[in-house]
């Protein structure tokens, strides 16, 4: 059985560091799952499409998905979406109604962690 080594993408690496330096320096969890997360392997990190996240989030909300958002449905709500990948119609889709970012961008627009659901 092969030894496991981690996340291999240079920017997913970057931004797992950022989010431990981050958690240290706040001490809000969501930081510290966020991490947890992310540094899942690409089999087990989360997908979700844009009907769900119409489905559960509330209007005005901000939601991370700890991996890619995929562009089945549609979005309704004006919603802030971060997520480490977005495909490029979900991202067309989200940006018509409210507003999709990076999560590195959300760490910097939201430092405490306020008013943030993860979903996925």
């Amino acid at each position: 059985m092969a030894k496991r080594t981690g996340p291999t993408s240079l920017t997913l690496k970057l931004l797992l560091i950022d989010l431990s330096k981050l958690y240290k320096k706040e001490k809000v969890n969501l930081w510290k799952r966020l991490e947890y997360e992310l540094s899942k392997s690409s089999r087990n990190r989360r997908e979700i499409n844009l009907y769900k996240i119409d489905q559960y989030a509330r209007d005005g909300e901000t939601v991370v998905v700890p991996g890619k958002v995929l562009s089945k449905g549609d979005l309704n709500k004006k919603l802030t979406v971060a997520a480490f990948k977005f495909s490029s119609e979900a991202k067309s889709k989200i940006n018509k109604v409210g507003k999709a970012i990076s999560i590195q961008q959300l760490m910097k627009d939201n430092p405490k962690g306020k008013k943030v659901r993860i979903l996925g």
